[in-house]
């Protein structure tokens, strides 16, 4: 009995610590890797960028799989997947050194900008959005007060891997040149990028009076001189030029200067209102629960030093559903053991009897949480289900013990021999049932894979509490059977009318299906040929009923993706989401709309004819009506995002792994390894997509490669460029700044770089 105690004590210290998630930790750890190439167009980042870092990333310990993103506004992301049995730290540490071995190669634009290298899921487990409530602050401001005063803290909170912002680009100086000024003072756009990169840079200027300094000498100071400059007049008092005559061209007679965003390629909308919309990512094998708590907790003491007329509201939190699914299964705990309190008390008609049982059924379930550390398990779904299912299976080793008990009693033994008498016949059965069933459930340890992780949980959980629960019964159980039970006696008034009426129907049931038995065996070709129908029935479902990795469940969101006609404009794109986000909220059950345009989340690419929306629906308490119900709502919203015009607009569930993917259903990647040109992986990549819509089951299929979005060649004449003597790098760089921007370098304000 202090064993069943302190393995109840343990199992409740260890419960109280263990990590809670939705599920176990089933998600492979991935590195992904971001550079920008300011006003490089997809091929161009394709073959500079990308290209050599898959090279030196190809072989790297334990990678499943590696694919890029590379798209016209110059950002390539790599995703490199590692085996789910890795260490996240471990790959981040070893997809660097690959990296490195590959910085080399990278054209100096990209490596001055910077490129990220870090741990992250691929979708975000909660959604921030700050706003203005009156209107009086803009997206500029909004999304920059996020970078210098939300970012930092927030991505320090413990299970945050990262923190994107949407709305607006970080602060940058603009330098808007004129090219009409550049032609009139023969003035070249290298000669700005020059000017700048000398006159913009940090100086140290040492010190007076170091030593080695000569007798006497009482002071030391240290110089200062210019530095990085850190406004508008600093930036327009840069030399251009300037003769022996006097005459000085700064940049602010070329150019107009302004402090705005670096890009201009999101916006950001909440309730259809300016907003910037931060998207938290996870680590991974974090503990989604902590990082939530933790969040909310910094918010709420960040909020009390937002400026006027600034609010945040927390539209998308996935962290709902799995605590929502725990509440579930604690309340299906519950239910279940109380009907097995019930079935136990009928059965055994006596509370002696019925607390044995009952006393072994906690011990056996908190006790096998003491366990969970030792294997790196988590309170999830899976465990619990485990749990659940246990509680049946742990009673029975207990009732056996007692049953075994009352037997010699009733033979009129006492209570202390009638244990002993019992124990010496049930203590062999009693182990070899909990064997056998630790011996079904222990080999799906064996199973590799995310499919083996789901399974392990569940069955070891099992497992563990049966090997527990025969170690109660042939412990506790016998124990408190010496201290409890006695002699039988007739059980008078209303609850004796019950047992008795019970044990007659009971008697009843018992014979006839003792007289089945007795004609089953007796006919042993009708019970073969009826098992072999069973056998038949079962293959057949298991062969016609579909299958999945997992359901799709209401987690309380979902997605809406939206695409114009390739190369549409910001403004064409922000009116079609102006009428989705009217759909949206006009539907049932729907309680915010937060809308990022010029971002898709299927592939993570910035372009200006997409646009992704995050649906939150109301709590599943206030959803009571057929209406409101998850799939009704994707279904309205389908029928509903049909019929917009202008674009094409579908809503899709978020993965059923928070991490695994970035939405419901199932990505390929289809391959060009003969190494031909775009057109021939286009043709291919259109006739595989026709072939899949005809597969009765697919029902919808998209594909994130767009080669065909309409594009300028601009062909420059280099005969005619060397013989007037221009250095043609300078000619595409010149072409760069005109048309895509040209980074520098950095200046400091803010008290951030």
């Amino acid at each position: 009995m202090v064993i069943s105690i302190i393995m109840v004590i343990v199992g409740l210290v260890t419960m109280l610590a263990l990590p809670i998630a939705q599920f176990p930790k089933v998600v492979p750890p991935e590195i992904f890797i971001q550079a920008d190439y300011v006003g490089a167009d997809a091929q161009t980042i394709e073959a500079a960028v990308a290209t050599p870092i898959e090279q030196q990333m190809s072989g790297v310990d334990n990678m499943n799989y590696m694919y890029s993103v590379n798209t016209n506004n110059g950002l390539m992301r790599l995703f490199v997947n590692f085996d789910l049995a890795t260490d996240p730290n471990i790959d981040q540490v070893l997809t660097q050194l690959r990296y490195a071995q590959a910085q080399s190669q990278l054209p100096p634009d990209v490596q001055n900008y910077g490129v990220t290298v870090q741990k992250s899921l691929s979708a975000p487990f909660m959604i921030l959005s700050l706003n203005s409530p009156k209107g009086t602050r803009g997206a500029e401001f909004l999304a920059n007060y996020a970078y210098i005063n939300l970012s930092d803290p927030i991505s320090r909170v413990v299970g945050v891997s990262s923190v994107t912002v949407f709305g607006a680009g970080q602060y940058a100086m603009r330098i808007w040149v004129k090219p009409d000024q550049l032609a009139k003072l023969n003035i070249t756009v290298p000669e700005i990028i020059s000017a700048v990169n000398s006159q913009n840079a940090v100086n140290p200027a040492g010190k007076i009076g170091g030593r080695p300094t000569p007798p006497g000498q009482e002071f030391t100071y240290t110089v200062l001189a210019q530095g990085r400059l850190k406004t508008e007049d600093q930036f327009g008092s840069i030399v251009l030029r300037a003769t022996p005559d006097g005459a000085v061209v700064r940049l602010r007679d070329v150019a107009r200067i302004e402090l705005s965003a670096a890009d201009y390629d999101v916006v950001g909308r909440y309730g259809g209102k300016p907003s910037a919309i931060l998207a938290l990512f996870q680590l991974p094998n974090s503990n989604a629960i902590e990082a939530e708590k933790g969040v909310k907790k910094l918010m709420e003491e960040l909020k009390t030093r937002f400026p006027s007329d600034v609010d945040y509201q927390i539209p998308i939190d996935t962290t709902k559903s799995v605590t929502e699914g725990i509440r579930e299964i604690n309340k299906t705990f519950w239910e279940a053991l109380e009907l097995v309190m019930l079935v136990v008390f009928i059965f055994l008609q006596g509370w002696r009897a019925a607390l044995i049982p009952l006393a072994a059924v906690p011990v056996s379930l908190v006790g096998t949480f003491a366990l969970f550390p030792l294997l790196g398990f988590s309170i999830n779904t899976l465990s619990l289900f485990g749990l659940v299912l246990a509680i049946g299976l742990v009673v029975d080793d207990a009732i056996v013990v007692v049953e075994a008990v009352e037997h010699h009693i009733g033979e009129g033994m006492a209570p202390k021999e009638a244990t002993l008498k019992a124990m010496e016949e049930v203590a062999g059965p009693v182990a070899a049932i909990a064997l056998i069933l630790s011996a079904v459930f222990l080999p799906t340890v064996f199973i590799p894979g995310i499919t083996g992780r789901l399974y392990q949980q569940f069955a070891v959980t099992i497992a563990i509490s049966v090997l527990l629960s025969a170690f109660n019964a042939l412990t506790l159980s016998p124990a408190l059977a010496a201290l409890l039970l006695r002699p039988p006696h007739k059980t008078r008034g209303p609850l004796g009318y019950l047992f008795r009426g019970f044990n007659r129907a009971y008697g009843r049931l018992t014979n006839g299906y003792v007289g089945v038995c007795r004609a089953l065996i007796r006919k042993s070709a009708f019970s073969l040929l009826f098992l072999g129908l069973v056998a038949i029935g079962a293959g057949w479902f298991g062969k016609t009923l579909p299958t999945g990795f997992l359901p799709e469940e209401d987690q309380g969101y979902l997605y809406i993706n939206i695409q114009l006609p390739f190369a549409a404009s910001m403004d064409r794109t922000l009116g079609v989401c102006k009428q989705v986000e009217d759909i949206v909220m006009s539907t049932p059950g729907v309680e915010s709309c937060t809308t990022v345009a010029g971002f898709t989340l299927l592939s993570f690419t910035r372009n200006t004819y997409c646009a992704t929306l995050w649906v939150s629906l109301k709590d599943w308490d206030k959803r009571t009506k057929p209406a409101e119900s998850y799939q009704a709502i994707k279904a309205s919203l389908g029928k509903a995002l049909s019929r917009v015009p202008a674009a094409i607009a579908f809503a899709f569930p978020p993965p059923a792994i928070a991490g695994v993917g970035t939405a419901g259903g199932f990505t390929m990647v289809l391959e060009d390894r003969s190494g031909k040109d775009i057109a021939f992986l286009a043709d291919n990549v259109a006739k595989y997509m026709a072939a899949a819509r005809k597969r009765p089951e697919i029902a919808s299929i998209n594909t994130t490669f767009l080669p065909s979005v309409p594009q300028l060649y601009v062909d420059v004449d280099r005969d005619r460029v060397f013989k007037q003597g221009v250095n043609l790098a300078e000619v595409y760089k010149t072409l760069q700044t005109f048309m895509g921007g040209y980074f520098v370098n950095y200046f400091n304000r803010f008290g951030r770089q």
